[in-house]
C-alpha cells in the first residue's frame, strides 16, 4: 500500500541507507568505520521491520485477551500478583509479546538454537555443540547466531 506521502515509503528510504551502509561504506572502509557502519546498518534494518511490522493487532489482542490495554498494565499486575492465579494465560501471551519483538529485532531468533539449549541438545547427542573459533564453546557463552559476526567486522 502505498502511504500519504507516496513513493518512496518512509520502510523504503531506510532501505536504501542501510543497503548503502551495508555495501558501499562497509566495501570502502575497515576497523571502526566498518563496524559503525555495520552496527548502523543493523540498526536501519530493526527500524525499517518496525515500519512494515503488522503484529500489533495480535499483540494487542493478547493484552485485550487477559483484559489489558498495554504491558505496561500487564506488567503492573504481575508485579503485584493479581494474575498469578492466570500463569497459563499470562505466559501465552507473553510468548505472543516476545515472539513479535523478535521479529522485528531478530527475524529467525525463534527457530534457532543458542547458547546453553544448543550446549545441552549436543550433550545428549542431538545437534552439533556451540564452536567459538572452531573449538566447542562453554555452556552460556555468546549464542551461535551472534558468533563470526564481530569477528568479520
Amino acid at each position: 500500500m502505498i502511504g500519504a506521502y507516496g513513493r518512496p515509503l518512509a520502510a523504503e528510504l531506510v532501505a536504501a541507507v542501510a543497503e548503502f551502509l551495508e555495501n558501499d561504506v562497509r566495501a570502502a572502509t575497515s576497523g571502526q568505520v566498518n563496524f559503525h557502519a555495520r552496527v548502523a546498518a543493523n540498526a536501519l534494518r530493526i527500524v525499517q521491520r518496525e515500519l512494515l511490522d503488522e503484529s500489533e493487532a495480535e499483540s494487542g489482542g493478547a493484552l485485550a485477551g487477559l483484559g489489558f490495554a498495554d504491558e505496561e498494565e500487564l506488567a503492573a499486575a504481575i508485579r503485584a500478583g493479581e494474575v498469578d492465579a492466570r500463569a497459563d494465560d499470562v505466559t501465552a501471551c507473553l510468548r505472543t509479546l516476545v515472539r513479535n519483538r523478535l521479529a522485528v529485532a531478530h527475524p529467525g531468533y525463534d527457530t534457532e538454537q543458542v547458547g546453553d539449549d544448543a550446549g545441552r541438545e549436543a550433550a545428549r547427542g542431538g545437534g552439533t555443540p556451540p564452536q567459538v573459533g572452531g573449538a566447542p564453546a562453554p555452556l552460556g557463552s555468546t549464542p551461535t547466531r551472534l558468533r563470526g559476526k564481530a569477528e568479520q567486522s
